[in-house]
């Protein structure tokens, strides 16, 4: 498969499998992991699959609950990436350099790192398969495998990345394009897309297009662009509170919206984007393009399609409350690859995982779970280069906002902490397992009525 259609938020864009040797726990952090084995051991207590920021989260957590030396982590990837930080780097706001550092320095130290890919779930026998036929037993197994990204799904993808004026935010080998895009631009249509599937960071296939329309205004080209958001849903955001405010910025900067319009195919050498028309079957159209963004259909990892762990769209099959898996008590999920009905971002990855910590807990002490997740997630909409809507919410498409202000209102210091708080709490705090989300300042906050 196409490195386009196989990249997830687990950071799959650099896979390979090494061979490690013993001793190498006793390596400083920045050169741990990198020699390799397909795994020390053919068991440990707690499994954890995948090495984005679910999987790392957990197993600093679960390091902390069992010990290192009983946890392990399996992730292909040499390399993880901060891929909120994508939208500012396709804005040309960030380097791409900065959302990156080595797998080896964020695993936690002492922690196993098996450099392979899962290629199938026994939980029935509580074991999963490696390539190569190496198989491995758990005690307890957290799923994290991300979302997968399918570019080949629309015609034309990916090898249409080879011509100019097309680009996309959620892959590292494209989203320098869009920024190379946004500089070439002339004149005419430049066209956002959103997918008619799940997609992780739902926000931000509008947040560059808010990008690209202050470039142009700052750089002159504006009157020369007609900028348009096709979107395969019928609103703009999920929430009321933050799509009105949304749309109040849509009419004040003359952009377009096209509702229920999926892009099914891309004539990169004709600079034209082919969309269907959701609300008539069989009917499509076709726009030139001087600058597109794609954002591409995404679904599950191929191995959790038909799994035993997953439901029928292929999705780990949880609790929506505790993270626990509806048939399997000592299997759990968390993040992108699961089926919880909330937006899939990193900001529910790290709810999630204060959760997910007190679950398994519990759940090893023959207790019953009992604390609950709200569906809490959030999504910093980026209006401008220094203007950011925080949106926050729970599982009822409810606002569950941190701070006693009107967050529906476009903040300078809102886009300060997209740009430059969240990345360090990111690296320093969800990843080393210290950081469950902002429930106690928003307590905190409103002085204990949230």
């Amino acid at each position: 498969m196409s490195p386009f259609g196989a990249v997830s938020s687990c950071s799959r864009l650099c896979s390979g499998v090494w061979l490690l040797k013993p001793g190498m726990q006793k390596m400083s952090s920045s050169s741990l992991h990198t020699a390799a084995r397909c795994a020390a051991r053919d068991y440990y207590e707690v499994l954890v699959l995948g090495g984005g920021s679910g999987g790392i989260s957990m197993s600093a957590r679960m390091k902390r609950r069992v010990g290192a030396e009983n946890v392990a982590v399996v992730e292909p990837s040499k390399t993880h990436y901060y891929q909120p930080l994508w939208t500012l780097v396709g804005g040309g706001a960030k380097q791409l350099a900065a959302s990156a550092r080595p797998m080896g320095s964020v695993i936690p130290k002492g922690v196993e790192w098996i450099k392979s890919q899962v290629t199938a779930l026994d939980p029935d026998k509580n074991c999963v398969w490696l390539e190569n036929d190496i198989k491995v037993s758990y005690k307890y197994l957290i799923i994290a495998l991300g979302i997968s990204l399918h570019y080949e799904k629309i015609k034309g993808l990916p090898e249409g990345f080879n011509h100019p004026k097309i680009g996309s935010n959620y892959s590292v080998q494209t989203v320098e394009k869009t920024w190379r895009a946004l500089q070439d631009f002339k004149e005419g249509n430049a066209i956002f897309t959103f997918p008619n599937t799940p997609v992780k960071c739902a926000g931000a296939p509008q947040k560059i297009m808010y990008l690209s329309d202050a470039y142009l205004r700052k750089t002159g080209k504006r009157s020369k662009a007609n900028i348009m958001f096709n979107t395969s849903l019928g609103v703009i955001f999920g929430v009321k509170k933050y799509a009105d405010a949304l749309l109040e910025v849509v009419k004040d900067r003359n952009l377009t919206v096209n509702y229920k319009r999926n892009l099914i195919e891309v004539r990169a050498d004709k600079h034209e984007a082919v969309f269907e028309n959701l609300d008539k079957p069989g009917v499509t159209e076709v726009h030139q393009y001087e600058m597109l963004h794609v954002t591409p259909p995404m679904g599950p990892p191929a191995v959790l399609v038909n799994s035993p762990v997953s439901d029928e769209g292929g999705w780990v099959d949880v609790d929506k409350e505790t993270l626990q898996h509806k048939k399997y008590p000592n299997v759990f999920g968390i993040g992108d690859c699961t089926n919880l009905p909330t937006s899939k971002t990193a900001a529910a990855v790290a709810a999630q995982s204060g959760v997910l910590d007190k679950t398994i807990s519990l759940v090893m002490k023959n207790e019953m779970p009992v604390k609950k997740y709200d569906g809490y997630t959030s999504c910093p909409l980026v209006t401008g280069y220094n203007k950011v809507i925080l949106a926050e919410f729970d599982y009822n498409a409810q606002p569950l906002e941190t701070f006693p202000i009107d967050q529906s209102k476009e903040r300078v210091t809102m886009y300060h902490m997209k740009a430059d708080m969240m990345p360090l709490l990111y690296w320093n705090a969800l990843l080393k397992g210290y950081w469950g989300g902002p429930a106690p300042v928003r307590k905190l906050m409103h002085l204990g009525l949230k």
